[in-house]
């Protein structure tokens, strides 16, 4: 008898404060950020349901040792990837929105850590810090940067995250490419503009 595959319709966790004790700043949602001009309509986080209990591990972890996450980008529309790809098409940085970003697929975050008054810990690098110098294992960030990239690197690979060889921020699911790019209208209130 062949085996029946069921494909089940996925879905988008919010992730919030309240319920994930997390901090979020959603650096698309305003204009510190790359393209000097609001990407989002309205600051949210999600991740597909998949991916969300992975981050719930992470919080955990961190907790444990006093610290927290702070969460700048996880779901981004493929609107949104298209509007910074057409505003910087680095392939380094940015997905080619025609192959997709694990982003619009609900599977990435960008985040780093905090201390237990909330601040972020050093880092070497801004988020989007678009440089080697934002690359993992880089020596040329001070000792305590360097610290710290290897602190968020184990939790957030003990929690089940891959990450991405150029940028100390960003973590994503393994073989995230087996889930489709999610548009804005999948979510209950819209993102983008």
């Amino acid at each position: 008898m062949p085996h029946t595959v069921i494909l089940r319709p996925m879905s988008l966790v919010e992730i919030t404060p309240e319920t994930h004790g997390v901090t979020l700043e959603i650096v698309y949602a305003g204009s510190k950020n790359f393209t000097d001009v609001p990407i989002y309509g309205r600051a949210a986080c999600y991740l597909l349901d998949e991916a969300e209990p992975l981050l719930v591990r992470a919080v955990e972890f961190a907790a444990e040792l006093k610290l927290g996450l702070k969460i700048f980008d996880a779901f981004r529309p493929s609107e949104a990837q298209w509007a910074m790809w057409t505003h910087t098409p680095d392939p380094n940085f940015l997905a080619d929105p025609r192959r997709g970003s694990p982003h619009s697929r609900g599977v990435a975050v960008d985040l780093t850590l905090t201390d237990a008054g909330g601040r972020e810990l050093e880092m070497g690098t801004a988020f989007d810090t678009f440089s080697p110098r934002s690359h993992h294992g880089n020596t040329g960030v001070s000792t305590e940067a360097q610290k710290n990239r290897h602190l968020l690197l184990g939790l957030m690979t003990a929690a089940g995250w891959d990450f991405y060889r150029n940028e100390w921020w960003h973590y994503q699911m393994f073989d995230s490419r087996r889930f489709e790019a999610l548009s804005d209208n999948v979510l209950p209130v819209p993102m983008m503009p």
